[in-house]
């Protein structure tokens, strides 16, 4: 392994057992992946059906724009084509160097919820930990998208939306979950508590007294 990839590898598996750890991405839900280099475009992305509790650096492969597997071994994640897209789609502005995925409860519950095709997020401290943003009054807004199991003819309409829509620093998948980026792999990492944290206090402030 290059220092590069084997740098990322082990990060990518301590970021994926501290999901796991907090609730946000248990047994072999959720994928992660950061970029290797950009030209030619390179992933390290973590393998199908791993149990997040238990990633490991093995567990990782590093794929090309293809989705072929150029170092380790395994099968990369079955949503492989959407981590390429949006590192695709985030190239023209500060770009992603990294792309998490979470299966959260409350992103869950939140994504089934919205009925008007997104989540706004306004007013919290919290959202000052997105990247970009300086103040409070900051109004976040991410896209819900519906779920599928083809991904690869859904990936063009993810990048559409993406480049629609620049400011966004995530979207939603219906009753699935969170898919963030970031510069690098810790401020994707940031994204991902920011973000996580701010569903669990929308969704505990609804309480008893939401209606979906």
């Amino acid at each position: 392994m290059s220092a590069t990839f084997a740098a990322l590898a082990q990060a990518l598996a301590e970021v994926g057992r501290h999901c796991y750890e907090r609730g946000w991405a248990l047994g072999t839900s959720g994928n992660f992946s950061a970029v290797v280099r950009t030209e030619p475009l390179t992933l390290a992305i973590t393998t199908s059906g791993t149990d997040k509790g238990l990633l490991e650096p093995k567990h990782i492969v590093e794929i090309d724009d293809q989705q072929r597997v150029t170092r380790g071994s395994g099968t990369p994640s079955a949503e492989t084509t959407l981590h390429l897209a949006i590192v695709r789609a985030r190239r023209a502005g500060a770009g992603a160097g990294a792309v998490l995925h979470t299966h959260s409860i409350w992103s869950t519950i939140l994504s089934e919820a919205a009925t008007d095709g997104g989540v706004t997020i306004e007013g919290y401290e919290m959202l000052k930990g997105l990247g970009g943003v300086r103040t409070h009054e900051h109004r976040e807004r991410l896209p819900v998208i519906e779920n599928t199991q083809d991904w690869t003819a859904a990936a063009p309409e993810i990048e559409t939306m993406l480049r629609k829509h620049p400011e966004t620093h995530g979207f939603l998948i219906r009753r699935h979950g969170l898919y963030t980026w970031g510069k690098d792999l810790a401020e994707a990492k940031r994204h991902i508590e920011i973000l996580e944290f701010l569903f669990e206090a929308m969704g505990r402030k609804r309480g008893l007294a939401w209606q979906p």
